[in-house]
């Protein structure tokens, strides 16, 4: 049997949603720990670090996103676990 090819349907492609990184479409060449607004915009309801899939982040701006977090927390400035 050949396989056949399913075509998509238009609701299909109109789902798909560009992958843009929020720092890269806002010009924001550094990541700084002590920005906490931004920051907790890539943390989940937990307190967890977003992943890059959730959070459309390019793997650049992801390693410095999660170095910044990480540093917040040391400084006290964020959580490490909400409750």
């Amino acid at each position: 049997m050949a396989y056949q090819k399913r075509e998509q349907t238009q609701a299909q492609t109109q789902a798909r949603k560009e992958r843009v990184c929020y720092f890269c479409l806002n010009n924001i060449s550094d990541v700084d720990y002590k920005d906490v607004r931004i920051l907790q915009k890539f943390l989940s309801s937990f307190g967890k670090i977003v992943p890059r899939k959730r959070s459309r982040v390019c793997m650049k701006h992801q390693r410095k996103l999660s170095n910044a977090i990480k540093r917040a927390r040391i400084m006290a400035l964020l959580p490490f676990v909400q409750k």
